[in-house]
């Protein structure tokens, strides 16, 4: 079988991975930076875009390069530890946090700027119709192709283009000064920001999810499914930092019609419809609706797609049940669910960061199985500090730790190990050393 796509297919898988990762934290935490950037948005926008599109697409490249699947990314770990690794990050990007997320954030953006009120009726009623519409789209997961990457991504990125042409045009405002963290910290202070996105768990799942829509297509050599892979990492992370610029931008420039907004969402409403006026707004919520409805599918499918390989209950069966679960956590309320997700994040993270680091110096490790379990821990277990730091627990006993103060504490003694795991005999030698002192 010819092992080949047009450039029409590549170019639609890259905007069905691009369309995946677009979604709710995309939207609504870049401006907000933007504007507390103020001045230092330069560096601000650097640090976001390393964890929001520098990670996510060196993830999926590490998917690609071990082998296109979960199993062969932590082939090192034992399997009830990779299995769990697995379930967790499944649940934050899924039923959890990061799925109910974009209905919440459809909801307070492209439904209630349009209706007289936004009661939690309305809310209840709205993401009801929004996982239900989701779930048909997962439902035919062959189609997945056709469905978002040739016909609801185009449509939003129309969308993107006319908000970020109407930005850098006509822009609402002047550049002012930094606020809060922005104004010592800017570049760690984004790069942590990024952490919200959840794109780095969500690429480590979602090239799972590519591979299955490239075999679907009739790619199913190793070396072609790795080339395509990648060339879709490429246009997404390409789609995505296209509008985290604008985004940026938008937030930069927007203290004079977004004035004390206390979430993006409220800044970039407020100036589209300046620009716009009406006519921005409903521009806006097709916007926030598409990128909110593929990422929900990706995410449903996704989730859906890995529960199934280890329960009795089919992909159908688990899409149902996905769908289900965020529909009814989605009624929790975006500010609770984002001050939940984030200790959370600040946890698992590195642990990502780190499992993505050695994927690409696998072949050069001496014994990677004894290297992969001791980096993870050590990365998880330092990780764990931040979180309990963010949560008000006291670790200040742990405060020696360089850059311990920006919550990033496990970095130094990750890199240490890291390093050091360079060094350990390869398993061969250490039996022949056995062998020779009996």
């Amino acid at each position: 079988m010819k092992q080949t796509l047009k450039l029409t297919d590549i170019m639609a898988v890259g905007f069905m991975l691009f369309a995946f990762f677009l979604g709710a934290g995309n939207i609504i935490f870049p401006p907000l930076a933007g504007q507390m950037a103020g001045e230092n948005l330069s560096s601000a926008m650097g640090g976001f875009l390393l964890t929001a599109v520098g990670l996510p697409l060196i993830a999926i490249i590490a998917v690609a390069v071990a082998g296109g699947s979960w199993q062969h990314l932590t082939k090192d770990l034992p399997v009830k530890v990779s299995t769990i690794m697995a379930v967790l990050i499944f649940i934050i990007i899924g039923p959890a946090f990061a799925a109910p997320r974009t209905g919440l954030v459809a909801f307070e953006m492209a439904f209630k700027p349009l209706v007289s009120e936004g009661s939690f009726t309305n809310l209840t009623f709205f993401s009801v119709a929004f996982f239900v519409i989701a779930a048909f789209f997962s439902w035919s997961q062959g189609k997945l192709i056709d469905l978002i990457g040739k016909v609801l991504t185009p449509t939003l990125f129309v969308g993107l283009i006319i908000v970020a042409v109407g930005v850098f045009i006509h822009p609402q405002g002047t550049i002012a000064a930094a606020q809060g963290a922005y104004l010592e910290k800017p570049l760690t202070t984004g790069f942590l920001e990024g952490y919200n996105t959840m794109d780095t768990f969500a690429s480590l799942m979602f090239g799972m999810l590519m591979v299955d829509v490239l075999r679907g297509k009739g790619i199913t050599e190793s070396r072609a499914t790795t080339k395509y892979l990648i060339a879709a990492a490429f246009i997404a992370a390409f789609g995505l930092a296209f509008v985290y610029i604008s985004l940026f931008y938008l937030g930069a420039t927007s203290s004079m019609v977004a004035i004390g907004a206390d979430n993006g969402g409220v800044i970039l409403s407020l100036y589209v419809q300046a620009m716009f006026g009406y006519f921005g707004q409903v521009v806006l919520s097709v916007i926030v609706l598409l990128a909110c409805l593929t990422t929900a599918i990706g995410l449903i499918s996704a989730c859906s797609d890995y529960f199934s390989s280890l329960t009795r209950f089919s992909y159908h069966q688990w899409v149902v049940v996905n769908s289900v679960v965020c529909a009814v956590v989605a009624n929790v309320g975006l500010s609770q669910l984002i001050s939940l997700s984030i200790p959370v994040l600040f946890a698992l993270y590195p642990v990502a960061i780190t499992l993505v680091a050695l994927t690409f110096v696998r072949n050069k490790l001496p014994n990677p199985k004894v290297a992969y379990r001791i980096a993870l821990l050590v990365s998880f277990l330092f990780a764990l500090i931040d979180a309990f730091k963010f949560v008000g627990v006291d670790v200040s006993s742990f405060s020696f730790l360089p850059l311990f103060n920006i919550g990033m504490g496990w970095l130094l003694p990750t890199a240490i190990i890291f390093v050091a795991m360079f060094c350990l005999s390869r398993p061969e030698q250490a039996m022949e050393m056995n062998e020779a002192t009996h």
